[in-house]
């Protein structure tokens, strides 16, 4: 297991890097997911618009005005912000890197920094409104075309979805939270995969809607990237061993994988990122634990899946007309698939269930998909052109 990108280059290429202990492997693969969903989200959107599904929007904004006191006041906060930690972190640079992850989250900082930083980015600011200003402020009309929003959307299903992964965990994990709240909800382990796509989804929904795109075209267009995402956010979670993994799994490897390597049937996770299982004899540095027993790799299997699915949604995507089937078939394919897993993978009931949290969710959307497929075949314009 790689729990950040120095013991992977490391390990495959003899190459020490330190700086590289910053970069967890499983949020560069979150980053990496995030990038394959806007590309193919982006991709889409130009061939709807193209076809004429979706068109360019207008709206009106102040040119040429001087910065307002809120404008002065965000940039000097963001500032603050990033210097408070840039500072401090620049003048422990060492202690950084072997716990980055503790000195991000931590209320340590540069006071001296943050106030520097803080005066800057709001001179910057003023400065920036100085040399656009006209003698007479006007309203603009300025028009963004749909491919053009997707970073917005982006940025809003990053923000929502990882406060929503946040959230779903806890909730899955009320007792662990109630031991130790500060702790559980800003430390960057404990996110639920479908807690970010229901309020990322949502966030989506709102700015599409907010800025007059048709829902069923957007919803759509972003299926077959957020199937992507998905299995390449599985990728993350198998490599850094980020407990995500299946139920024990002892029974020896069955003839027809016998092709494969003997970690995709069963894997016991060395070096994996939660420290989890007992102590590897002779290692040593803060990952040195291995489950006791191997286990099913259910984030490999994930992976393998939808990235498959991924190219199943894309190739479909010309020959589906019906605005909203695309999307609906996401969802039945993906609540599938997590249903199936959540069979071998470890998790905690809820509600006093014998159910997971992912397998009442993914029932749900299983349901939701073979509605939305029903629905709007029943009620369809004329077939798109494609």
């Amino acid at each position: 297991m790689y729990p950040n990108l120095y013991y992977a280059f490391q390990d495959l290429f003899g190459i020490e890097l330190n700086f590289l202990k910053m970069f967890q492997s499983f949020g560069f693969f979150v980053a990496v997911s995030f990038l394959l969903a806007s590309y193919f989200f982006a991709k889409e959107l130009k061939r709807k618009e193209g076809l004429g599904l979706l068109k360019a929007t207008s709206s009106k904004v102040l040119k040429g005005a001087p910065a307002t006191a809120a404008e002065l006041v965000t940039s000097a906060i963001i500032g603050f912000l990033l210097g408070y930690k840039l500072i401090y972190i620049a003048f422990n640079f060492s202690s950084f890197l072997e716990d980055t992850q503790g000195h991000l989250l931590s209320l340590d900082g540069s006071i001296f920094g943050g106030v520097v930083c803080a005066a800057v980015f709001a001179f910057y600011k003023r400065q920036e409104k100085e040399r656009e200003k006209l003698s007479e402020p006007a309203m603009v009309e300025v028009t963004l075309r749909p491919h053009e929003h997707v970073g917005n959307m982006t940025l809003l299903a990053a923000v929502g979805g990882l406060l929503g992964a946040k959230i779903f965990h806890n909730l899955e994990n009320w007792n662990d939270f109630m031991e130790d709240p500060i702790e559980q909800l800003l430390s960057f382990s404990g996110l639920t995969m479908y807690g970010g796509l229901i309020v990322g989804a949502v966030c989506v929904l709102w700015y599409a809607r907010k800025n007059d795109l048709t829902l069923t075209h957007v919803v759509d267009a972003c299926a077959p990237g957020l199937m992507l995402a998905y299995g390449t956010g599985r990728i993350g979670c198998h490599i850094a061993g980020d407990g995500d993994w299946g139920i024990n799994n002892l029974a020896p490897k069955p003839g027809w994988m016998s092709f494969l390597p003997d970690w995709t049937w069963a894997y016991s996770y060395p070096h994996n990122v939660n420290s989890s299982g007992v102590l590897i004899p002779g290692c040593e540095g803060p990952y040195c634990k291995v489950l006791p027993h191997p286990v099913f790799p259910t984030p490999f299997y994930e992976a393998v899946l939808c990235i498959a699915l991924f190219f199943v949604l894309w190739s479909l995507r010309k020959k589906i007309t019906t605005p909203g089937v695309l999307f609906s078939l996401y969802l039945l394919l993906n609540g599938i698939e997590r249903f199936l897993i959540e069979k071998i993978r470890v998790n905690n009931p809820v509600f006093g269930t014998s159910f997971t949290q992912a397998e009442i969710i993914s029932f749900f959307l299983i349901l939701t998909g073979i509605f939305g497929i029903w629905w709007f075949r029943k009620n369809k314009a004329t077939p798109l052109s494609t």
